[in-house]
Formats: structure tokens, C-alpha cells, sequence
């Protein structure tokens, strides 16, 4: 059975970083071989896409050929499973540190603004983690649709705080907390640096889910 080679941090030579704008870094994939051919297929899916995408196209870009990618990862679908666990996890742990605030509203704004720039500061291994997910195994999808049901009850549980306290008018929790989602992981399908700073786009974002339900 294949090793698991991810596991998520946030941290860097001991020191904590913001979840935002720090790289994704891979260093803790060993060996330096692994994490290359992890790269160069997140690369490859947000480029050709995960079914366009050959083995080939990976180990390329890893400088490598067709067959090293074997001795590391036992497919391409478990490449992309790595790629998709490291990138939700990192984004719901954008969310659980951005949730903070004295009023459900503050909440609200802090975790629309953070969960899009993050979208958009880590739009290639965003655009590939949330739209690839039809391409992995049932297992796999089961694993990481745990982690997006814990993305979603972060929003949800602010929105049902300020339903409770009469700041927000919600008919719909889990209606109103997918169009909230949707729109910061929409970013990562569109955004290119030219298109403005992650945190203005943030900042617009925030104010637009707020205007969305505040009552």
C-alpha cells in the first residue's frame, strides 16, 4: 500500500505563518523526487485538466520519466487525492483561523474575505482541488467530503448565529451557506494576478456575502 506522503502544516522552521498569503510549501514530501512529481501534477491538472493530463505530462515536468512516477505514487488519481487533501485542509484551516470577531457580521466578513484570497493568493491548487473532485475514487472523494462538510459548517454556524441574534435574515441555512461558498471558490476558476489583489478582492468579496443576508 502506498504511504501517505502529506501531512498538512502551516508552519515554517518552527514559526508559525499566516494561512493566506504563505506558500504552500511541500517540503515535508520526501523524498525531493515524490514532491517534484506532486508539483508538476498540480501544475499539469490546472493547465490540461485531470483527464487530459498523462502520466507522461507529469513526469516531465518533474524531469523524470513515465515510470519513476510508479515507484512513488501507485497512479495519477492518488496524486490527485494527495493534492486535494493538502488544499482543503489548508482552506478550512484558512476559515477556522479566520473566524473571529464580536458580532456574527464581523465573523462573516473575516472568514468570506480570508477563505478568497486564499482562492485566489493559491488559484492553481485551488482550481484543481475543486475541480477535479468527479475524478477520484469513492474512497478518496468520501475523505476529502468530509473536510468540505467542515468548510461549510464554518460558514453555516456564523450564518446561524446571526439568525439567532437578528443581524441576519437567512430563510435557507444550507442554501445561503453554498452561494456564500460559492462565491470565493468561483475565484480560483477566473483569477489571475493582473485581476487585482487577493486581499481587495477579499475585502469586495466580504462585503458582497454580507449585503447577501444581513437583515
Amino acid at each position: 500500500m502506498a504511504k501517505r506522503l502529506l501531512s498538512f502544516t502551516l508552519s515554517v522552521h518552527g514559526v508559525n505563518v499566516s494561512a493566506v498569503t504563505s506558500p504552500l510549501v511541500w517540503e515535508h514530501v520526501q523524498p525531493a523526487a515524490a514532491r517534484r512529481l506532486l508539483t508538476g501534477a498540480v501544475d499539469a491538472f490546472a493547465e490540461r485538466g485531470y483527464q487530459a493530463t498523462t502520466t507522461r505530462d507529469i513526469a516531465s515536468r518533474a524531469g523524470m520519466s513515465p515510470a519513476a512516477l510508479y515507484v512513488h505514487y501507485p497512479s495519477k488519481e492518488r496524486l490527485l487525492f494527495e493534492i486535494s487533501l493538502y488544499g482543503h485542509n489548508a482552506a478550512l484551516e484558512v476559515l477556522r483561523s479566520a473566524d473571529t470577531g464580536p458580532t456574527p457580521a464581523d465573523r462573516l466578513r473575516s472568514l468570506v474575505a480570508a477563505f478568497t484570497a486564499w482562492h485566489a493568493e493559491h488559484h492553481t491548487i485551488a482550481h484543481v482541488v475543486q475541480y477535479e473532485l468527479a475524478a477520484l475514487s469513492p474512497e478518496h472523494l468520501a475523505e476529502v467530503a468530509t473536510i468540505r462538510r467542515a468548510i461549510s459548517a464554518q460558514i453555516e454556524g456564523v450564518l446561524a448565529d446571526g439568525v439567532q441574534d437578528g443581524s441576519f435574515a437567512v430563510d435557507d441555512l444550507p442554501g445561503t451557506t453554498l452561494a456564500v461558498l460559492s462565491l470565493s471558490i468561483d475565484v480560483a476558476r477566473w483569477y489571475t494576478p493582473h485581476r487585482g489583489e487577493p486581499a481587495a478582492l477579499g475585502k469586495l468579496y466580504a462585503d458582497l456575502a454580507h449585503r447577501m443576508v444581513q437583515a
